[in-house]
């Protein structure tokens, strides 16, 4: 097992592209997503406009960067892409912007990562489809307008709160994307075993579904890590002890969760009362970014903390999944939870 979840080298980044599913047939869960999408893709086709500008929200791994690839596909067009922390100044964007044919996607990863000053930029290419460029500085500077092709962007973000509202609103389609259900997920492992040429039973499919924390790349990544422990220890076959062995020996407990969560845990725990993910981060040694991110969403999902005002608490749940006592009678417990 050479690489921890969650952190692919390049052969899985390949990999992972190829996982993908190319339209929106073919993509599994989301159907409310999927389902508005479809729709606005078939009216901008029959108008022959391009389709409105879509902000995609929610964790990381649901597939936002696949439906973005899927839209490009579906409107024929072609799609260019960038992310937030790429793009430090205007004429950054300025240089993305000009290059665009006509119907392109712009598709920009971690938007809420934009400087306010590139953000700002942004507003009359999306309203207008031209940007004014300053030419030198001082007194003697000139501004230049450029008509740019009509565009769409896409935007995909795990902090939709972090946008401003200006800039949220001019998101003509707006979409969040859920954690997925175990069955979605083992239909998502099914087609990814078939890609990947290894056999799979349902029963260690559900395993690896069950445990993958409701996220797609996470359920692909276990799947990838477990074909090679089936591919030279058991016939290329993936059963569920096969599943059981290769989630132990990638530290994934029977609820799904990582060595970090369940010290993630043991800090809530230990401390019995609320703490700041200022003091999670510090004594877990990870970044903040990363424990609201990857961590926080499935944790509060599946009932292992709460984010109150003062700061994040484990739940009785959580004392019981360490084997610890709970630190209140449970009345108290109801009260605080």
């Amino acid at each position: 097992m050479p690489q921890a979840p969650g952190q692919l080298g390049e052969r899985d980044d390949v990999s992972d592209r190829a996982l993908r599913p190319k339209t929106l047939a073919d993509f599994t869960g989301q159907q409310a997503v999927t389902r508005n999408l479809a729709l606005a893709v078939a009216a901008a086709r029959q108008r022959n406009e391009q389709l409105d500008h879509v902000l995609l929200a929610g964790p990381p791994g649901l597939g936002k960067t696949t439906l973005a690839h899927i839209l490009a596909v579906e409107m024929g067009a072609e799609i260019k892409e960038t992310a937030g922390p790429m793009l430090e100044k205007p004429g950054d964007l300025a240089a993305v912007l000009s290059a665009l044919r006509a119907g392109s996607i712009l598709f920009i990863d971690e938007i809420h990562s934009l400087k306010r000053v590139v953000e700002e930029y942004l507003y009359s290419a999306m309203e207008d489809f031209r940007i004014t460029v300053n030419l030198g500085e001082g007194p003697t500077s000139q501004s230049l307008t450029i008509n740019l092709q009509p565009f769409t962007l896409v935007g995909a973000t795990t902090r939709e709160g972090s946008l401003t509202a200006p800039f949220r609103s001019r998101f003509g389609i707006r979409e969040r994307l859920d954690l997925y259900q175990p069955d979605e997920l083992a239909r998502i492992l099914r087609r990814s075993s078939g890609l990947l040429g290894v056999e799979a039973e349902d029963q260690g499919l559900a395993v690896i579904a069950g445990r993958s924390r409701g996220t797609a790349r996470i359920a692909n990544n276990h799947l990838r890590r477990i074909r090679d422990l089936a591919q030279v220890h058991h016939g290329n076959r993936i059963s569920a002890p096969v599943a059981e062995q290769g989630l132990g020996m990638l530290g994934i407990d029977p609820s799904g969760l990582t060595e970090i969560d369940r010290r993630i845990l043991q800090c809530l725990c230990r401390a019995r009362r609320a703490v700041g993910v200022k003091t999670i981060a510090q004594t877990v040694d990870e970044e903040e970014p990363t424990i609201e991110d990857l961590h926080e969403p499935f944790l509060i999902q599946a009932g292992f903390i709460l984010k109150t005002p003062q700061g994040r608490v484990a739940t009785p749940l959580a004392y019981r999944h360490l084997g610890l006592a709970p630190p209140l009678e449970t009345g108290d417990q109801e009260r605080i939870f």
